[in-house]
């Protein structure tokens, strides 16, 4: 039986495909004699924007320095298989099948969301194979996700948060941050990035508090900047002081190889957990310089040089893919487009229906040549084509409609006939980076 059957049959377990709730999940667990508790010493992120790539940052520093990694992110790109590493390798189909039809079997039928059950699939997997420590990333908030049934991490940790999924999570910063703050553990420490307001700090140190959190703060326990400062280029490499076994000496490291000055943020982050992991890891700087070398994590400011949609483009044009998909990310974006200074950038954009586009577009506003809109093929809440133009409009990005990722990049070659090359960038959603990348191979 494939894969994709099977998910199709948890799909319809619940009515709901997000429903915050640990019981439902704790239930299933005990019936499965409780595999989260057979793990090795887990690290659990939670946050708005970049737990997946401060994830894919940790695991590279860890492999790096000789230990094997379980690790649990999600969504997926192109195979459910990327959810659920097992000690540095992919989850095979044979033994995804056998976990996701033992918990159906456990679950009985009874009610259970999607991303529960497959949480439960991961903790069987993790559970029957060694490694050395298991990175964690929530799936939506963390006081009621599903992967925060971990009693005791060995680390926790925050990535920046701001305003998203605010019908779940709460519709200010502080309900939110407090959402995230769930995953914190008396006297475990939780490793911080700097977050945007003073609410989300408030809520953050007010959590911490009540129950004994010690957290290690960017900009107060760890420091990390470009080495050529902050309008140097991408290239330049970055600084980070730290308070690890190395002690506070400023030290040098490359460029992460993931694009984007926020990457060196979500770097650091990394390094700053490799440091609170001490002295149970040694992870050494050289391990450290080999990661940030070594990383890869798709879909995130990924140049795309080869397949069907690079080759439509004339020469000298250069096409790029990201998938973030909520104002936080767009800013990212905005600010890594200003190295880009020069050459004209065209958008393809294509969304989910569930935030408004606007959010998303409106921190590219005048950065833009133009933008084709698409909606995202076999996705039930995409946003439509027309949709997303009309939000381009308010914003006078020039934007046309197209059928396909394929026909807009088609169409902005049409009108550069014979302009300097520039570049193209495809936007949105994960869902959509994830068909670009399923169907250019």
């Amino acid at each position: 039986m494939s894969t994709d059957t099977i998910l199709k049959r948890l799909l319809a377990l619940h009515p709901k495909l997000i429903d915050l709730s640990l019981e439902r999940l704790e239930r299933l667990l005990e019936a499965l004699d409780h595999p989260e508790r057979k793990l090795p010493p887990v690290v659990h992120i939670a946050g708005t924007n970049g737990k997946g790539s401060t994830a894919a940052f940790l695991r590279a520093f860890v492999e790096a320095a000789g230990y094997r990694a379980h690790v649990y992110t999600s969504p997926h790109l192109v195979n459910f298989n990327e959810r659920i590493r097992l000690a540095g390798q992919l989850i095979g189909d044979d033994e995804l099948n056998a976990v996701l039809e033992e918990c159906e079997q456990a679950n009985a039928g009874q009610p259970i969301t999607f991303f529960e059950i497959t949480t439960a699939a991961a903790f069987l997997a993790f559970s029957r194979h060694d490694a050395d420590v298991v990175i964690l990333e929530t799936g939506l908030g963390g006081r009621l996700d599903a992967t925060n049934v971990i009693e005791q991490p060995r680390l926790t940790c925050i990535t920046p948060v701001s305003l998203d999924h605010q019908q779940y999570l709460g519709d200010t910063i502080e309900k939110i941050m407090a959402e995230k703050a769930g995953i914190l553990r008396s006297d475990v420490p939780c490793v911080v990035a700097a977050q945007s307001t003073r609410a989300a700090d408030k809520a953050l140190k007010k959590k911490a508090t009540e129950i004994g959190a010690p957290l290690i703060w960017e900009g107060k326990n760890w420091f990390a900047r470009s080495a050529g400062g902050r309008r140097s280029q991408a290239d330049s490499g970055m600084l980070y002081k730290g308070h690890g076994v190395q002690g506070e000496v400023e030290r040098t490291f490359p460029t992460p190889a993931l694009e984007g000055r926020h990457q060196m943020r979500n770097a650091a982050l990394a390094m700053a957990c490799a440091e609170a992991l001490a002295p149970d890891f040694d992870i050494p700087d050289a391990a450290i310089k080999m990661g940030l070398k070594t990383v890869s994590w798709p879909g995130r400011m990924q140049r795309l040089v080869s397949g069907p949609l690079a080759e439509k483009l004339s020469e000298g044009w250069e096409l790029w893919l990201d998938g973030g998909h909520n104002r936080a990310a767009s800013e990212m974006i905005a600010q890594h487009t200003r190295q880009w200074r020069g050459q004209d950038l065209w958008v393809v954009f294509g969304a989910l229906n569930q935030r408004p586009p606007l959010d998303f577009l409106k921190p590219l506003e005048g950065k833009v040549r133009g933008i084709r809109c698409v909606s995202i093929p076999d996705q039930e809440n995409a946003l439509s084509a027309a949709d997303g133009a009309d939000s381009a409009r308010q914003l006078n990005m020039n934007p046309q409609t197209a059928d396909s990722v394929e026909d807009a990049i088609g169409s902005i070659m049409d009108a550069c006939q014979g302009a300097a090359p520039g570049r193209i960038l495809i936007c949105g959603s994960l869902y959509l980076a994830g068909h670009v990348l399923k169907n250019n191979g």
